[in-house]
């Protein structure tokens, strides 16, 4: 019996948070745009991972005796850019390169910004000092912050991340220093101190838990950001450098094409269309689903 009542304890303990998840999941769902862009999302995602199984060629082979084939063509059913590189291909593998460089930078982006949130809310003493280089951050638009990294470390994918994980730290120290100040002064917080319940526990067993739904919304809407950024930064041949299949890159390319073989630069623009446009959806119906007053209005 003892046995039979601990398992049940525990299952009722996990049902709070299960309920809490699938109420999470119908509510992006039955939002008609948020459940677009989490098609899309799937898509370009299973797109990105199965790159070398859905596609007969590699991303930089050419076949210089068919070049600028239009969409359409037999055997490239997005055509062929002026060097005969298969457009699907370079497509879906620009997919897995815009993803990675998106979750790099903004998990990057979130333990930092994390660190110094938590730090500045908890602590009176680095509260001041942690905002006012906060602020100097903000100060700079966010695309120059990262020109600005790039032109010191050098062009490459690697330094991308490190400037856009840069560019990220603010936004996430503010979103949980906030959090922070909210809930260190509720009385469960005020309980552990009076046990003698150490800060690291405190900050990381019991504050950051209640700061994840915010960091879910600004991560997930951060990745669009961050993608954009990246084919801006690729554009301006700051980031991902010829052949690499960079979406960026692939328009910068195509562009001295645009009445010969327009798809070059149309083809990658609408997919980082429709990637920033499904995690700006997605994101807006992950905050209307986390929205802490969501219950009040069913």
């Amino acid at each position: 019996m003892p046995a039979t009542a601990e398992i049940d304890n525990k299952n009722v303990k996990k049902q709070p948070s299960n309920n809490r998840f699938m109420k999470t999941v119908k509510s992006v769902i039955k939002n008609k745009l948020s459940a677009i862009g989490l098609v899309i999302l799937v898509f370009i995602v299973l797109a990105a991972i199965f790159a070398p199984v859905i596609t007969s060629y590699g991303p930089n082979e050419q076949d210089l005796g068919n070049t600028h084939l239009g969409i359409g063509s037999e055997g490239h059913f997005l055509g062929t850019d002026n060097y005969g590189r298969d457009m699907w291909s370079r497509i879906v593998h620009g997919a897995s390169i815009s993803l990675l460089v998106g979750i790099s930078s903004v998990g990057i982006g979130l333990i930092g910004g994390i660190v110094l949130g938590l730090l500045a809310g908890y602590y009176r003493k680095l509260d001041g000092i942690i905002m006012r280089i906060v602020d100097l951050l903000f100060a700079f638009p966010g695309i120059l912050l990262a020109m600005l990294v790039i032109a010191m470390l050098g062009t490459s994918l690697i330094n991308v991340v490190i400037a856009i994980s840069i560019w990220s730290i603010p936004g996430c120290a503010r979103i949980v220093r906030g959090s922070v100040l909210s809930i260190k002064e509720q009385e469960y917080i005020m309980a552990m101190k009076s046990i003698g319940a150490s800060d690291v526990r405190i900050l990381f067993k019991h504050i950051l838990p209640n700061c994840t739904a915010p960091l879910i919304v600004y991560g997930t809407m951060r990745m669009a950001t961050t993608i954009l950024s990246t084919s801006a930064l690729s554009y301006l041949g700051l980031g991902a450098q010829p052949p690499t299949p960079e979406w960026g890159a692939m328009i910068a390319a195509g562009q001295n094409f645009m009445w010969q073989a327009p798809h070059l630069a149309i083809i990658p623009g609408i997919a980082i269309m429709l990637t920033v446009f499904a995690f700006n959806v997605v994101g807006d119906g992950l905050r209307d689903a986390l929205d802490p007053n969501m219950d009040l209005n069913t």
